[in-house]
């Protein structure tokens, strides 16, 4: 754990900030040696090999009991209809420099003329990269992209020349727990708290140039990690530049788009009625979401959690493995689509072994109620009550 010294005042001065833009590019007093910019993009584009912390949960499914799906009600997720669609739309969108975040959203609602949009987790103007992007219903579930770990590439400049050895050492000091107070331009509470530096890779180091990638917890401010390196050092830093390249399930790769290629789509679907260039660059919100544990349930549960029940154990189809008491999940149908997001009142092995009782407690709503028919709707179709149904009403 490392706890940053207080600064004595005027001990360091950072140096200006050079004009124009760096994008992963190290700036050279001297010619002599210079690298090419390939070669640093090359580092770069392994900026998710690492990040354990990062990863889309890959545990195995476990299926408690066989169940079918009515293809009456509902329907696969990329089958919406365009307006439904939208209006359970994910965008991975790459921020440019300049704009601040709450603008760039009131821009995707003017492309799309949509009235309602979210981002999740706010990107300075000058900062670049993934700016994950909601729209309309989907914005229920931002909570849980603003606690998703985040990942960046970060260009900090040091105000002394050091050894390379000495930079390398310091920066890994930093991997784990540390204590931050967020800066004085920041809008929440100037308040100490603990953050998670999940891996923190240096890449290059040119001069007092130093190239990093930093995968941490939400809520950590790179800035301030890059003061606090600088004091740890002895000499000072200031962070140059900084890029996102992942925010829970978003990353930088096909699904990556620009608010250009946004326009783009949504004026092609406008004058041909063509939606496969928009439904590109749209995503289900179930994308959004699949960083989370999943339970998969019955069609006679589905309107009753629709409408704020808890899920009770007879209507769990299937549970992904490692699941703990208290554990955040998403609930989804048998087509895949997204219902409710809860919170758990069993492990996995409970669940699987529990023939009554609640499993999940319904937090997040989703699905709009009134999309399955209700539990005594299905059960008088198949001539009967069963104890699904039962327990969907409790």
């Amino acid at each position: 754990m490392v706890v940053a010294r207080r600064r004595p005042k005027a001990m360091f001065k950072a140096k200006p900030r050079p004009k124009g833009k760096i994008r992963y590019k190290l700036r050279r007093k001297s010619k002599a040696g210079s690298r090419t910019r390939s070669r640093v993009r090359s580092q770069i584009s392994q900026s998710s090999a690492r990040a354990s912390c990062l990863r889309i949960r890959s545990g195995s499914t476990l299926v408690k009991r066989k169940a079918k799906t009515d293809t009456a009600y509902g329907m696969s997720p990329l089958q919406r209809p365009l307006d439904k669609y939208l209006n359970l739309g994910a965008i991975n969108l790459d921020k440019p420099s300049g704009p601040t975040s709450h603008e760039v959203v009131a821009w995707v609602k003017k492309i799309l003329n949509i009235e309602k949009a979210g981002h999740s987790g706010t990107l300075d103007p000058k900062v670049t990269g993934i700016l994950p992007t909601l729209l309309g219903n989907s914005t229920r579930v931002m909570d849980t992209l603003l606690l998703a770990g985040k990942e960046y590439i970060c260009l900090m400049r040091i105000h002394q020349q050091i050894p390379r050895k000495k930079i390398l050492e310091v920066c890994s000091e930093f991997v784990g727990d540390i204590h931050q107070t967020p800066p004085l331009k920041s809008s929440v509470v100037k308040q100490r708290r603990i953050r998670t530096i999940y891996y923190l890779d240096v890449l290059e180091i040119d001069g007092q140039s130093v190239l990093f990638r930093v995968g941490c917890e939400a809520g950590t401010y790179i800035r301030k990690l890059c003061y606090d390196i600088g004091l740890v050092l002895g000499t000072g830093a200031n962070m140059e530049e900084l890029r996102r390249t992942r925010a829970g399930p978003f990353k930088e790769d096909e699904t990556l788009v620009t608010l250009h290629q946004v326009k783009d789509a949504y004026e092609i679907w406008r004058e041909t009625s063509d939606e496969n260039e928009l439904r590109r660059v749209i995503m289900p919100v179930e994308f959004a979401i699949k960083h989370l544990p999943k339970l998969v349930i019955a069609d006679n549960a589905v309107d009753a959690v629709c409408h704020g029940a808890p899920l009770a154990a007879p209507g769990l189809v299937s549970v992904e493995t490692h699941i703990n008491k208290g554990d955040d999940v998403a609930m989804f149908t048998l087509k895949g689509e997204a219902v409710a997001l809860g919170k758990v009142d069993m492990t996995t092995q409970e669940m699987m072994a529990s023939e009554k009782g609640i499993v999940a407690r319904t937090e997040r709503v989703i699905m709009e109620p009134g999309t399955y028919p209700r539990a005594w709707k299905l059960s008088a179709q198949a001539g009967g009550s069963t104890m699904t149904d039962r327990c969907s009403k409790t």
